[in-house]
């Protein structure tokens, strides 16, 4: 984070050090992402529908069935957040930090949402509790367990990139660091395709591994300065973005449509990304794009399938727009709820927790310092000492000695 320069050598005082300009736009560009995974799941799915999209909305599904891209944009957002927040911080904050903001709200997304499609299984159902508890530690994906909400499994790409990063963190980042980082996970992701070996394959993320290293780089020119070498970071995470994008919009749709659209996307975030990065964007501090960023992450989490199962609810009795429409609003309504009665207070109580198991492990981990010999109690000095001259032996003092021991002293 940049500060304010120091007082001068005039003997001037020092300048009050002032943190740098809260980055609104990143908080307003999560939301559009989320936004965008949001209106594809509720328009561009037959989801809770009973009849093609397509003659739901014909001509709104023509834009909305691209919003899957949303993902690549929070990839590419998180690669720039996490990069900033570990700047300066220990593994164990790091770990701190993030399993006190994405579990909490993760936990209560998964009852409400296992609840919704318990109760109500006409779009999705939970099989049984195993596959509940399974999901709470959000590895479920390498447990072969399904997803309790369908967009969980991106939550799993991330938590991969938190381990990866951690590596990073654990010898403390640096502008190097994160270079040799980016370029290592690079030359992974486009061996692993052509590899044999499924945990290369893991690990690499071929789809997705752009993104996140593309967001560091962002990072290090806003922190520092761009530079030739970080353009070519994100000019070759780009193009094997976009190299990667026919196979994602195959994935996401079951007609053959055009690719360009996706890649057209792609390419604004990164342009976005890029305008964040150097700061153009710094005078723009509208306090609502910092509340609408924390209702991005609820949001994504409780949205799909309790918002398809309200659709197949009211899908005869309210017409598609509207329905659409308000279905959002109250979700955001319920991710505001979310955020501020469970992310917040829970998040705050997990991380405090968590410090203080820290501090234990910290605590009863450290090395005793070595004691430093003492002269009377040394060996060697006893053995040097001078032999002191005893009393010639008395009976007497046997005598005392065996009464002593008679009495079992």
């Amino acid at each position: 984070m940049r500060f304010a320069r120091r007082g001068g050598l005039d003997g001037s005082p020092p300048a009050v050090r002032r943190p740098a300009p809260r980055l609104a736009v990143l908080d307003g560009l999560r939301l559009v992402a989320a936004l965008m995974v949001v209106v594809f799941h509720y328009t561009a799915l037959r989801g809770g529908w009973d009849q093609n999209p397509d003659d739901v909305f014909p001509h709104l599904r023509t834009f909305t069935r691209y919003g899957f891209v949303g993902v690549e944009v929070f990839f590419l957002i998180s690669g720039f957040v996490i990069c900033m927040s570990t700047w300066g911080r220990s593994l164990g904050d790091f770990v701190v930090s993030r399993v006190s903001r994405i579990y909490p709200a993760y936990w209560f997304a998964i009852f409400l949402t296992a609840g919704v499609i318990t109760l109500w299984p006409q779009v999705r159902s939970v099989e049984n509790l195993d596959v509940v508890l399974t999901n709470l530690t959000m590895v479920q994906e390498a447990f072969g367990v399904w997803d309790v909400d369908g967009v969980y499994w991106t939550l799993f790409i991330e938590l991969k990139f938190y381990v990866l990063f951690a590596i990073v963190v654990a010898t403390g980042v640096t502008y190097r660091k994160c270079v040799l980082f980016c370029g290592i996970w690079t030359v992974a992701a486009v061996v692993a395709p052509r590899s044999d070996s499924k945990l290369l394959q893991m690990w690499a993320m071929p789809l997705y591994t752009p993104y996140f290293v593309a967001g560091i780089a962002f990072y290090l020119m806003h922190r520092f300065k761009p530079t030739a070498l970080l353009w070519g970071i994100v000019s070759m995470s780009l193009l094997i973005a976009l190299h990667g994008m026919p196979k994602r919009v195959a994935d996401n749709t079951t007609t053959s449509i055009p690719v360009w659209p996706a890649r057209l996307i792609v390419v604004a975030a990164f342009v976005i990304m890029a305008l964040i990065a150097l700061g153009h964007f710094n005078r723009i501090q509208w306090r609502w794009l910092t509340t609408a960023g924390a209702l991005t992450y609820p949001l994504y989490l409780v949205h799909q399938y309790i918002g398809m199962t309200v659709i197949h609810g009211l899908r005869t009795r309210v017409a598609p727009y509207p329905l659409v429409a308000g279905l959002i609003v109250v979700m955001l309504g319920l991710a505001w709820l979310i955020n501020r009665c469970v992310e917040r207070p829970v998040g705050k109580r997990l991380r405090r927790a968590m410090q203080k198991g820290m501090e234990e492990m910290r605590r009863n981990s450290a090395v005793p310092a070595l004691r430093k010999p003492d002269p009377q109690n040394d060996l060697t000095t006893i053995l040097q000492e001078p032999r002191t001259h005893h009393k010639p032996y008395e009976p007497a003092e046997q005598g005392r000695v065996g009464a002593g021991t008679a009495d079992g002293g």
